[in-house]
């Protein structure tokens, strides 16, 4: 019981001195990464640079000690910042005092909602959302961000709160007031940062091709030519902070930070997941809710915006042998340090290098492995991908992703509305005459009997569907009279499921034979027996076999017919036909 209130009771019999030393280098790995990587963030929420790094300081913490993963990093991220600027910068213009109120508002709200969901034990609703819809959103995101960047990396002049489709008219009309010294400075940070990437991939790429931006910026006479400056940082330690907890301001943000909640949650546990098939670890998806939640709320005090789970932070802490969740406390740690050592030294960090580095983390969110695979996989992943992408470019963000949820959730329910209905017949060639799926080899049919399987469960959805493939059956075979359905793979049968079969029976019955249910599932079979289905249906039409049923249902059919037939694919025909003969 007091683990559930204190996770971290769970790993922390493994912290050891081994540990502690894989999660200290771990730790100092990931302060490095994230202190370029919270900068940017900051500014692509619309913040000042700092409030990326108190986000980086105090969620990893909260997350690491309530959450299940040993591995997770959480902190800010590119998706969520992007959201948290579409979403305030509507209300409040970014960087103001109000917008930097809403900001925290709309973060506690968002953990709020998390730890809700946590609490409530709905860890698997992240289950239900399509990867597509992940993918899509992450790469119209991507490009969101690159596009809010070429202000700063052209030099050109765009009003706040543009939409994706004008900010590039915007451009396209400025193309010819471009600044070439800001310019210059964007794509040297731009180019030295892929370079530093390539040639020398253990070290921190993004922070040294930002100090190569700063010494270009600096040799080009800065400001003098139009290059503006991040400004000096604060250095101190994440101040305290109060949302607004109004009435009016909780109504306005509430219904986006469920938007906001449910993205971060997303991410938090598929990147949690994503990690643990390589550590081997069980991730607890309603412990990871309540951990994101509780990093977010208490976040919201501690100047932090709303955070989740870092697939790249995540990725190298497991690489760099990080142990326990101890190595994010340590990252944290490193960082609130470096922090308080050099952040006057961003008194000469140029926003163009900034737009430059943020260029490069936009692209690299585009996942172009699995756009190509669900492009040629699947149709009606592909629908989602698309919509979910122009949703996210030219739509409000929150909507995106619940239009991808929702048009993903109707594909689902299309496919699981419309069971896949086999036609069987023994196959002749095998020793054993298994029933052979139609579909793979063309085989002859009882006119009087036929043999189906039923892939999926028969629940109010799906009815209508499989009652008129039924009858569809039944019109284009006018002899057909008797049905048995193999019901091994239905795993599930509701109350208009077993109505839909005391039906069918009753029609086939009219129809001079039977509905017959052989392979039926202990809980399926003790469901329409509890029900009293079973009577109707009767007790004489349920098998436990297919050899059993085909052998009673034989006795069934109509002598004089089987006489006169050719086909005899079932054993029973055989004997019957040496016996007349």
């Amino acid at each position: 019981m007091l683990q559930k209130f204190l996770p971290f009771l769970v790993w922390w019999p493994l912290v050891g001195r081994d540990s502690i030393k894989a999660d200290l280098l771990a730790g100092l790995t990931g302060a490095v990464i994230v202190l370029p990587q919270g900068v940017a963030f900051a500014m692509i929420a619309g913040l000042p640079p700092e409030y990326g790094l108190y986000t980086a300081m105090v969620t990893p913490i909260v997350a690491a000690l309530f959450g299940s993963s040993l591995h997770l990093i959480s902190g800010p991220t590119t998706a969520i910042s992007i959201v948290v600027f579409s979403t305030i910068s509507h209300h409040a213009d970014p960087g103001s005092a109000e917008f930097l109120s809403l900001v925290l508002t709309l973060t506690f709200l968002a953990g709020v909602y998390q730890l809700a969901f946590g609490l409530a034990r709905l860890g698997t609703l992240v289950n239900f959302v399509s990867h597509s819809v992940v993918v899509a959103f992450t790469a119209g995101a991507a490009i969101l961000i690159m596009t809010s960047q070429l202000k700063h990396v052209l030099g050109v002049y765009i009003p706040k709160g543009e939409s994706f489709l004008h900010t590039w008219v915007d451009v396209f009309n400025e193309i010819g007031d471009i600044n070439y010294y800001i310019l210059t400075v964007a794509l040297s940070t731009l180019i030295s940062a892929l370079l530093f990437k390539r040639f020398l991939p253990r070290l921190p790429y993004m922070l040294l091709a930002m100090i190569f931006g700063s010494l270009v910026s600096l040799l080009l006479g800065a400001e003098a030519h139009g290059i503006h400056l991040v400004g000096e940082m604060p250095a101190h330690l994440p101040p305290l902070s109060m949302p607004d907890f109004s009435i009016a301001t909780i109504r306005q943000l509430a219904p986006e930070a469920f938007a906001v909640a449910l993205l971060g949650l997303i991410e938090a546990v598929s990147i949690a997941r994503s990690v643990a098939t390589k550590s081997n670890q069980h991730i607890n998806g309603n412990q990871e809710f309540i951990g994101q939640g509780l990093s977010n709320i208490v976040g919201s005090f501690f100047s932090s915006y709303a955070g989740s789970g870092s697939f790249t932070r995540s990725g190298i802490n497991y690489q760099a042998g990080a142990k326990t969740p101890l190595s994010a406390i340590f990252a944290a740690v490193f960082l609130a340090l470096t922090i308080l050592l050099i952040a006057p030294l961003t008194a000469y960090l140029p926003i163009a290098a900034m737009g430059g580095i943020i260029l490069i983390v936009g692209y690299n969110l585009i996942d172009f492995h699995h756009i190509k695979g669900i492009i040629k996989a699947s149709h009606a992943e592909t629908s989602v991908l698309l919509v979910t992408f122009l949703a996210t470019l030219f739509l409000e963000l929150e909507f995106a992703i619940y239009a991808g949820i929702l048009l993903s959730l109707v594909f689902y329910l299309n496919r699981t509305a419309r069971p896949k209905i086999v036609t069987l017949a023994p196959d002749p060639e095998e020793r054993r005459r298994h029933f052979t799926n139609l579909e793979r080899k063309a085989l002859p049919e009882c006119p009087q009997l036929k043999v189906i399987r039923i892939d999926g469960s028969l629940f109010f959805g799906a009815v209508s569907y499989t009652s008129s493939t039924l009858h569809r059956m039944k019109d284009k075979e006018p002899t057909l009279t008797h049905l048995l359905i193999v019901a091994k793979p239905i795993n599930f049968i509701d109350v208009a499921g077993a109505e839909m079969l005391v039906q069918e029976a009753k029609y086939w019955k009219a129809q001079g034979g039977g509905l017959y249910l052989c392979g039926l599932k202990m809980e399926t079979e003790k469901f329409l027996r509890r029900g009293g289905y079973l009577d109707e249906i009767g007790e004489h039409s349920l098998f436990t076999a297919k050899k059993e049923a085909i052998a009673e249902i034989y006795k069934r059919l109509e002598q004089p017919f089987c006489k006169t037939c050719e086909r005899r694919i079932f054993r029973e025909c055989k004997e019957f036909y040496d016996e007349t003969n």
